[in-house]
């Protein structure tokens, strides 16, 4: 299952996200999204967890807690639709 975070603190990188994701379960994958521009963290990102499980539970867990002093959002993830290329 896919996560979205979202509010971030901007010194929050991929690898710290990972760190805190792990405690509930196995992480795929971690990506905190960047500016192409200035390389600085946009301050929301996505975890992929392969138990949905313990993906749910990480989700209810995390959801309203705090890392490096600010209140995260975590919810699952929507597919975004792929644009219809002409």
């Amino acid at each position: 299952m896919k996560l979205f975070i979202a509010k971030l603190d901007y010194g929050v990188d991929s690898d710290s996200l990972q760190t805190v994701f792990e405690e509930y379960g196995s992480v795929s994958s971690c990506n905190v999204v960047m500016d192409r521009e200035t390389g600085r963290s946009k301050g929301f990102g996505f975890v992929e967890m392969e138990n949905d499980e313990e993906a749910t539970n990480a989700m209810n867990e995390l959801d309203g807690s705090s890392i490096r002093g600010r209140e995260i959002v975590v919810k699952q993830a929507e597919e975004k639709p792929r644009a219809k290329r002409w």
